[in-house]
C-alpha cells in the first residue's frame, strides 16, 4: 500500500517538480520512516542524553540514562501505558526492602534501584540487549543495600512486550544485611486500566486508587484493607479493597494483569519458571492490585515470616539471577470482546513456559538448556494402615532443592528451586535444572509428612539421573482411632463462614475461595461469644462445625483473650501402657503457643508445648495456607480412659485478632500393636 501511495505521488511530482530527483530522496526516506512506524519487526535501538529508546515497531520503550528506570511503554496508538503523575511511585522500576543486619522485622528500608552505568550488551535487528548496573558503594553505606545489582532488559524482534532479569551479587568486602523484599512494579494509568485479572474465575472491575484516600476509604485493621466509604463509582460503595485479596501461590503465578477498554489493550506480567523465586511452590505473594499495579515478585516475606528473609553475613559470597520475567502486551480491534486479552494472554504464557530456560539472555549467569541437567524417578508412598503394599504417588509435589533437613525447602530463599507433580503411576521428571547441589523432596498429598531423599544429588551440565524408586512412608505409628480434616496441607475444608456484610469484597461471594473476605476471624466472636468450640468425633462435621482458624476472642477495644478447643472422643477399650500419638499438622501459625491437655484443662505444665512459633500471617492476608508444621505428641495410656475424653488445644497468645492457627489435619493413632 505505501508503495501504491509513493508511485502516485511520485508520478504527481516528476510531471509537476522542477527538482524531481531531490524530492525523489526526501520522499524514499519519508517511505523509510512510514516502513518502520508500520512495524517491520527489526529492533532499534536510540540512545539520547538521558534517555534510551528501543522500539521494534510493535511498541516502544523508554528508559532513563542510566537510572535504567522505564518511562514509558508506547502500544496500540497509547503514548504511554505508564503512570507519570502519582506523588511517589511512578512509571517501571526495581525496587528492594532490606534491613541491617540482625534485624529481625519483615520490613525495613525502600531502595528504588537506579543504575549508575549503562552498557548495550547485544544491538542487531533482531534482539535488544542493555545493562545498567549499580555497584556496591561503601559511601552509601546505611542507605542502600550492599549488593552489586545489574538489571538487563531485552527487546526482541517480532514481539509485542519485552524481557527483564536482574543479577544481584553479595561480594566478600560487603557487609552483612537482610533482603526483605525483591520486585519489579509497573505503575500503570490511571485513566486507562479499570479490569484486572489473576485468574480465570479472579478478575473484575476494580475501584480506583482515589477511593482509598481519606474521605472516600476508611482505613481498617491494618494499612492494606481499606473500606470505600464515598467511591467515585457508586458500585463499589461498601466494598473492601485489599491487595492480600488477590495473592497466588508461586505455582499459580504465572500471568496476572489488566485491561484497558479504550483503546482494547492488554498489559500481562508473566513469569514462566518458579525455578528464582522463594519458598517453593506454595509460598504465596502479591500479583496486581488498585494503583494500578503489576508486580514481578522474586521473593518477599509473606506468608512466612522472618523464616523467608534472606540473612547475609558480613563477607557472604552469594549470585542470583531473578528472571527473565516477560511484560507482555496485546490487543484486539475495536467492537471484539477487549476480555478475550485474558485467554490470549494464558496461551502467550504457555509458549513462554515451554521456551524456558530462554536461549536469548546474554549473562553467562544465566545457564541455557544444554547447560543444564535432569532428575527423574517414580515415587511409590507405603502406610500400612491404609494399604498392605506400596502403592504410586499420584498427583506428588517432587522438587529439588538446596541441601537440608527434610522440608527445608519451604523456608529456602537464596537459591533455586526445581518442582513438578508426579503422574497418575508416580513417574516424575525435573528438566532444566542448574547445576550444583541439591536434595530431592516431595510430599503426597492426603498423606502427613515430608519426604526426602538422602542421597545428595550433584546436578552437572547435561546430567540425567535416575534416582529410581523411592518409597516415602509417612508419620505413623498405629492405626487411626479418629482424623479431622483432610491432609492437604490448608485449611480449606473447614468451615469457613460468610463474612461481616460491612466488609465484602463482591468477587468472593459464592467463590470458591471464600476466605479472601476481610475480616473472618472476627467472626469466630459472633459465633462463639462466650465458650469456645467444641468437635465431637462422630457426631460433628469439620466441614460445618470446625472454625477454619483458631483466633483469639476479642473482648473489648483491643483486647483479645486466648482459645481452647475441645476434641471430644470415645475409646471402647485402652490398652495399658500403650503410647498414643496425636498427630497436628498445621496449614498456618502466626505468633502463636498450642498447647496440648488431656481430660484436664489446667493441667500444669500442659502434655505439649509449641513454645511461641510461627509468623507468616496468613490469617489477616486472607491465605488458607502459610508454613506447614507437623507435631507428634505422645499421649500415654495412663491419660485416657474407657469412655469419653476430651482433648484440650490452647492457643495461649492473645495480644492481637491476628494471632492462631490454621489446622490442616488432626489424627489420634493408637498404640502401634493394635491392629497390626
Amino acid at each position: 500500500m505505501l508503495q501504491i501511495i509513493f508511485l502516485i505521488f511520485f508520478g504527481f511530482v516528476r510531471c509537476f517538480a522542477k527538482q524531481p530527483s531531490a524530492i525523489y530522496i526526501i520522499l524514499s526516506l519519508w517511505l523509510l520512516r512510514l516502513d518502520k512506524m508500520s512495524g517491520n519487526g527489526d529492533v532499534e535501538l536510540r540512545i539520547h542524553k538521558h534517555h534510551i529508546v528501543i522500539d521494534n515497531g510493535l511498541l516502544k520503550l523508554t528508559l532513563s540514562k542510566p537510572g535504567g528506570l522505564i518511562r514509558a511503554i508506547r502500544y496500540n496508538g497509547i503514548d504511554n501505558l505508564l503512570e507519570l503523575h502519582n506523588e511517589q511511585l511512578n512509571g517501571g522500576f526495581y525496587d528492594l526492602n532490606w534491613s541491617e543486619e540482625g534485624a529481625n522485622k519483615t520490613r525495613g528500608q525502600f531502595d528504588v534501584i537506579q543504575g549508575k552505568k549503562f552498557s548495550v550488551v547485544v544491538e542487531n535487528e533482531n534482539q535488544v540487549e542493555l545493562s545498567f548496573t549499580r555497584p556496591w558503594d561503601p559511601s552509601v553505606q546505611g542507605k542502600q543495600s550492599p549488593l552489586s545489582i545489574d538489571r538487563r532488559f531485552v527487546m526482541l524482534r517480532d514481539h509485542t512486550g519485552f524481557y527483564s532479569y536482574a543479577i544481584f551479587e553479595h561480594a566478600e568486602d560487603f557487609p552483612g544485611f537482610n533482603l526483605n523484599t525483591a520486585r519489579i512494579a509497573f505503575m500503570l494509568r490511571k485513566d486507562k486500566f479499570h479490569y484486572m485479572a489473576v485468574a480465570d474465575n479472579r478478575q473484575r472491575y476494580m475501584p480506583l486508587p482515589d477511593d482509598r484516600l481519606p474521605g472516600r476509604g476508611q482505613n481498617l485493621s491494618y494499612p492494606e484493607a481499606v473500606l470505600l466509604v464515598d467511591p467515585v463509582e457508586p458500585e463499589f460503595k461498601g466494598e473492601v479493597d485489599d491487595k492480600y485479596q488477590y495473592t497466588l501461590e508461586n505455582k499459580d503465578n504465572k500471568v496476572h494483569g489488566w485491561i484497558c477498554f479504550d483503546p482494547p489493550v492488554g498489559f500481562w506480567q508473566i513469569t514462566p519458571s518458579n525455578e528464582f523465586r522463594n519458598g517453593g511452590p506454595f509460598k504465596q505473594d502479591l500479583t496486581s492490585h488498585v494503583n494500578p499495579t503489576t508486580l514481578a515478585i522474586f521473593g518477599t516475606s509473606h506468608y512466612a515470616g522472618v523464616d523467608l528473609l534472606l540473612k547475609f553475613k558480613h563477607g557472604e559470597v552469594w549470585k542470583k539471577v531473578f528472571g527473565p520475567v516477560f511484560i507482555y502486551l496485546n490487543s484486539v480491534p475495536e467492537g471484539q470482546d477487549p476480555l478475550s486479552l485474558w485467554n490470549d494472554a494464558k496461551e502467550q504464557m504457555k509458549k513462554e513456559v515451554e521456551a524456558w530456560p530462554y536461549d536469548f539472555p546474554a549473562s553467562e549467569d544465566f545457564p541455557k538448556s544444554h547447560q543444564r541437567g535432569e532428575v527423574r524417578g517414580k515415587l511409590h508412598v507405603y502406610d500400612r494402615y491404609i494399604n498392605k503394599d506400596k502403592v504410586p504417588a499420584g498427583a506428588a509435589y517432587v522438587g529439588v532443592a538446596p541441601q537440608g533437613h527434610t522440608g527445608s525447602w519451604q523456608r529456602e530463599s537464596k537459591r533455586y528451586q526445581f518442582w513438578t507433580t508426579t503422574d497418575e503411576k508416580g513417574y516424575f521428571s525435573i528438566p532444566n535444572i542448574r547445576a550444583g547441589d541439591y536434595n530431592l523432596y516431595a510430599w503426597v498429598p492426603e498423606f502427613i509428612g515430608d519426604y526426602k531423599y538422602e542421597v545428595a544429588l550433584n546436578i552437572t551440565p547435561g546430567s540425567c539421573i535416575d534416582v529410581g524408586e523411592l518409597t516415602f512412608k509417612p508419620p505413623r505409628d498405629g492405626p487411626t482411632l479418629w482424623e479431622i480434616g483432610i491432609p492437604n496441607r490448608t485449611a480449606a475444608e473447614f468451615y469457613v463462614p460468610d463474612p461481616n456484610p460491612m466488609y465484602i469484597n463482591k468477587l468472593y461471594v459464592n467463590h470458591p475461595d471464600r476466605f479472601r473476605q476481610y475480616g473472618l476471624w472476627e467472626r469466630y466472636s459472633d459465633l462463639y461469644p462466650d465458650k469456645d468450640l467444641v468437635y465431637t468425633v462422630g457426631v460433628s462435621d469439620y466441614r460445618k462445625d470446625w472454625f477454619y482458624a483458631q483466633v483469639t476472642r476479642k473482648t473489648g477495644d483491643n483486647e483479645y483473650k486466648g482459645t481452647t478447643w475441645q476434641i471430644k472422643f470415645s475409646i471402647d477399650c485402652v490398652v495399658e501402657e500403650g503410647i498414643y500419638k496425636l498427630r497436628l499438622a498445621l496449614a498456618s501459625v502466626h505468633n502463636s503457643n498450642l498447647q496440648v491437655r488431656v481430660n484436664n484443662a489446667c493441667a500444669n505444665p500442659p502434655l505439649f508445648s509449641t513454645g511461641e512459633i510461627g509468623g507468616d500471617n496468613a490469617i489477616a492476608r486472607h491465605g488458607i495456607r502459610g508454613i506447614y508444621w507437623l507435631f507428634s505428641v505422645d499421649i500415654p495410656a495412663a491419660q485416657l480412659m474407657p469412655g469419653e475424653n476430651t482433648i484440650y488445644l490452647t492457643q495461649t497468645k492473645s495480644e492481637s485478632p491476628f494471632q492462631g492457627i490454621m489446622y490442616d489435619y488432626i489424627r489420634l493413632e493408637g498404640p502401634s500393636h493394635v491392629g497390626s
